[in-house]
Order: structure tokens, then C-alpha cells, then sequence
């Protein structure tokens, strides 16, 4: 029995793209939730998949110079997100290297979120699940959401003009309509 599972688990992760990630719960309806994680340890140990956290799994996308490549920590989290149907946000030094305000690649991302909270350890990085309150994931736009928390972390009245320069371009391509609804939700030095 446990022998078809993986059999089974096999074939439906081939069907999918590489770089997928793939989480046990994919499988329940497989067998036991014991049966599967075996069948997916054995298939890691055959190689035929790759663990990236604790019951976080990718067939990864190979490129012909390097070998295999894992997704990234955002790929990571947003799978995450999208699996436990939880809204998140970055926040601190995450969202300003997502605006290009810093070029420092941070250790630990950090996402405001609605969902548990959490952390999960990725080689050296870390992903963490911070519980906050609705409004601040309220935001519609995908620039105006990471500007509010880019600016949060600089601080109040610390930010440079280069910056405010580069949050103003950012801004004039975020839609008009996700600009009116996200600016109530700032705090007010941040509207002004």
C-alpha cells in the first residue's frame, strides 16, 4: 500500500512544473497523513525531491551551470501563505530591499500576517510570521503596502530626499484607485 502512495505522489509531482513547492497536504487524499510523510522522505532520499524546511518540499527547476536551484525566500513564503490561506505583508528591512531603497539582502524576512505566528529556519535565513492587526493588511496596492512598512522601518522624518525621490517614482505606478484606498490606512506623517 504505502509502496503505491509514493508511487502516486511521484507521478503527480512529476506532473507539475519544477521549482513547485510542494507541501504533504497536497496528498492527504493519498493516504494516512503518516503514510505520506514517509513517502515523501523516501522520495527526498531517492533524490527525487528536495527538502527546504520541515514538511517544505521542491522539485527544483536545474539550470545547467549551477545545478539545482531552490526557490527564493519570498517564492518560499508566498507558497506558504497561499497554502495556510493567510494574507501577509514584508515589512521592516524586506520591504525596503523590495523597493530597491536597500541593497542589503536581509537574514530573516519578516511579513505581517493574519495567519499563525511562526518561524521557519531555511539554511541560514529565516521566514517570519508576524501577527498583526487587520488594517495593516488592508492595503490593496503592491507598491503602496511595501512603501507604508518601508517607511515605518526608515522612521518618521528620517528618510533622505534620494529616498523620497525613488517613493514618489514607485508610487506614480501604483493605480490611482489602490493609492486612494491604501493612504487612509498609513499612519498620519506617512499620509502627509
Amino acid at each position: 500500500m504505502t509502496q503505491s502512495i509514493e508511487k502516486r505522489i511521484l507521478e503527480k509531482i512529476k506532473s507539475t512544473r519544477r521549482g513547485t513547492l510542494i507541501f504533504p497536504e497536497d496528498f492527504l487524499n493519498f493516504g494516512s497523513s503518516e503514510a505520506v510523510r514517509l513517502a515523501l522522505h523516501r522520495l527526498e532520499k531517492d533524490q527525487a525531491i528536495t527538502r527546504v524546511a520541515q514538511g517544505i518540499y521542491v522539485r527544483p527547476k536545474v539550470n545547467k551551470y549551477i545545478g539545482q536551484v531552490l526557490p527564493t525566500l519570498e517564492e518560499i513564503a508566498t507558497g506558504i501563505a497561499k497554502r495556510d490561506k493567510i494574507r501577509t505583508v514584508p515589512t521592516g528591512a524586506y520591504a525596503l530591499n523590495a523597493l530597491g531603497l536597500s541593497t542589503q539582502i536581509p537574514m530573516k524576512i519578516v511579513l505581517l500576517t493574519d495567519g499563525s505566528p511562526r518561524e521557519i529556519k531555511i539554511g541560514k535565513r529565516t521566514i517570519k510570521f508576524k501577527k498583526t492587526t487587520p488594517k495593516n493588511l488592508m492595503a490593496k496596492g503592491e507598491i503602496s503596502r511595501l512603501v507604508i512598512q518601508a517607511l515605518k522601518e526608515i522612521g518618521t522624518g528620517k528618510q533622505t530626499e534620494e529616498e523620497e525621490r525613488k517613493i514618489l517614482e514607485l508610487l506614480k505606478k501604483e493605480s490611482r484607485q489602490n493609492l486612494i484606498h491604501d493612504i487612509p490606512l498609513a499612519p498620519m506623517w506617512i499620509q502627509k
